[in-house]
Order: C-alpha cells, then sequence, then structure tokens
C-alpha cells in the first residue's frame, strides 16, 4: 500500500468507524478490514454505484484532533506533515517522506526538506479532501 493509501486508511477507517452511527451495514463492513474497505470508498464516491451508501463526508480535523488530544505527544498536525504521520502511527523519516512526495509528484528539490514537508502537507489535505475528507480550508493550499 502507499504511503497516501495508508494515511487514507487511517483517517477514513477511523472515520467509518466513528461516523458510520447512522448506517451500521457501512460500520460492519468496515470493521473486518478497514485498509482495504474503507479506504477506496471516499474515491469511489464521486464514480461508485452507490454514492450515497458511504457515511457522510469524514471530518478529517475531528478525528485528528481527537487523536491528538490522546496522544502522548503533542503533536502539531495541523502544520507538520510529520506530526501528522506520527499521529497515524506511520514512518515519519525523510526517506518516507520522500517516499510520499514521489507518489504525490512533487517536482522540488527533495534535498530541502523544509520546503518539501510544507508541500506534502498542502498535498495531503487536498487529496484527503478531493477523496472525501471534510478538511478546514486553511488547511488546504
Amino acid at each position: 500500500m502507499s504511503i497516501f493509501g495508508s494515511i487514507m486508511s487511517k483517517i477514513f477507517g477511523h472515520g467509518a468507524a466513528a461516523s458510520a452511527a447512522p448506517a451500521p451495514d457501512d460500520a460492519a463492513k468496515a470493521s473486518p478490514a478497514p485498509s482495504s474497505t474503507a479506504a477506496p470508498m471516499p474515491g469511489q464516491a464521486a464514480g461508485g454505484a452507490t454514492p450515497q451508501m458511504p457515511q457522510q463526508p469524514v471530518d478529517v480535523a475531528a478525528i485528528l484532533t481527537e487523536r491528538a488530544a490522546k496522544a502522548p505527544q503533542k503533536l502539531d498536525w495541523q502544520r507538520s506533515i510529520v506530526d501528522l504521520m506520527k499521529l497515524l502511527d506511520l514512518d515519519s523519516s525523510l526517506k518516507a517522506r520522500q517516499e510520499l512526495a514521489r507518489e504525490l509528484n512533487y517536482s522540488g528539490d527533495m534535498n530541502d526538506s523544509a520546503a518539501m514537508n510544507i508541500w506534502l502537507h498542502r498535498q495531503v489535505m487536498d487529496k484527503l479532501a478531493a477523496n472525501g475528507g471534510k478538511v478546514p480550508e486553511e488547511l488546504r493550499s
């Protein structure tokens, strides 16, 4: 699975379990295999056969804020791709971020980690929004 796929799975899988109370069938479908069932649904919603069946758009900020409140360390997921990845229990090493940058077609200098990190955070937020996530405007580019 791609790194961005893992990010989506962690957020949308959590969102499916937390937001699907009005639709128990969706929660039941997401529970056995959240990484394979929950993540593709938002991306398929626009072209899928049942766009109304998945839960309402996943509130990305609410999910991440809730996770951050329970995290043992203070993580600034709203501004830092490193902290966002740590919050999701993903590898946040430079190598992992460079791989994510390749996945998302980063064309800048991968040795300029500060610029790359800013770009990555914006792209991840934009792509989460494009795939069914409710992401505040101030977190998108």
